[in-house]
């Protein structure tokens, strides 16, 4: 997979989990646009920059398990556990949809939901 729009998501993970964000932001263009389904959309790498800063302070973990990819698009399906709204670790399903260009991640449409395991008492 080397040089893939699939490696490229994935070395991008290893950094965000390294605690390394702008290893992560290194892969990214910078005009990337950043949508969160039913949250909101962040314009531009110092936006991306600002949100990691607090809401990756404490790096999140993932698990891939689908990669599928197709032209310039690449999807993930996974969990993510990181910090929720109130800062406790939270376990999320989620399908980010990665647009790529010119090698770089363009465009993101992610969708994250609180896992049931997370959701109970």
């Amino acid at each position: 997979m080397p040089g893939t729009n699939k490696s490229i998501l994935l070395q991008a993970n290893e950094a965000i989990v390294a605690g390394d964000n702008e290893g992560f932001l290194s892969h990214c263009t910078e005009d990337i646009r950043w949508t969160t389904v039913g949250e909101g959309t962040l314009e531009g790498k110092e936006a991306v920059r600002r949100w990691m800063k607090g809401a990756y302070a404490s790096p999140p973990q993932f698990k891939v398990d689908h990669l599928i990819a197709e032209d310039d698009t690449v999807v993930a399906l996974g969990t993510i556990v990181a910090n929720g709204d109130d800062g406790q670790r939270t376990e999320f399903t989620y399908s980010d949809v990665w647009r790529f260009r010119d090698r770089k991640m363009a465009e993101l449409r992610a969708f994250v939901v609180p896992t049931e395991k997370s959701r109970q008492p």
